[in-house]
């Protein structure tokens, strides 16, 4: 039986999947509510996987976590303790994720691969290019955007779809976090 890919993202409502400017974490939006989902989503066995841009912003963050102490919410926390997977052929340093492997393959055969192999479910938070090819090739289970409920047209940077194909989105779960984030969960089918 294949394990399941879940491409987790948040987004900003006109797409955008990070932000300058003095928005801050979340965009400012967190709430409990959305800080317990978080923790639901990330306190059961699941595989991290990571593109290399993703895990140096996460291992950053770590390494500085004191200018960046939303890391340190109990579902970052729970993320971080996750095992995980880096793909990259640039890193060359070694990795300092708690319990981390790094494949210097293509994320397809690595992420194929892995669907054949893991006994729990797969997980990537960001990684943007790399989910959009993953996307591409069909790997990816379902797509797991949480909306915040702001418009970053002037700040907002890494538009999370660009450059995708045509999808069909089936609409498996969704939910309203603290009265204002949107939490959706989609399985992917390539249109046409």
């Amino acid at each position: 039986m294949s394990a399941t890919y879940t491409f987790d993202v948040f987004s900003s409502l006109d797409g955008f999947g990070a932000v300058g400017g003095d928005w801050g974490g979340y965009w400012g939006k967190q709430g409990p509510e959305l800080l317990q989902r978080r923790l639901e989503l990330y306190t059961p066995p699941c595989h991290m996987v990571f593109g290399a841009n993703t895990y140096r912003i996460f291992a950053r963050f770590w390494e500085e976590v004191d200018r960046n102490p939303e890391v340190e919410d109990p579902w970052g926390i729970a993320l971080h303790e996750q095992p995980a997977t880096v793909i990259s052929t640039t890193l060359s340093a070694a990795l300092t994720w708690p319990d981390a492997a790094l494949e210097r393959a293509d994320a397809l055969q690595v992420v194929e691969r892995l669907k054949e192999e893991s006994a729990v479910p797969l997980r990537s938070h960001g990684s943007l290019s790399m989910n959009r090819s993953l996307l591409a090739a069909g790997l990816v289970d379902y797509i797991q955007l949480t909306v915040f409920p702001v418009l970053t047209g002037r700040s907002g940077s890494s538009p999370v779809f660009t450059g995708i194909d045509d999808y069909d989105l089936e609409l498996v779960d969704s939910r309203l976090l603290d009265g204002r984030t949107q939490e959706l969960t989609y399985r992917p089918a390539r249109h046409g």
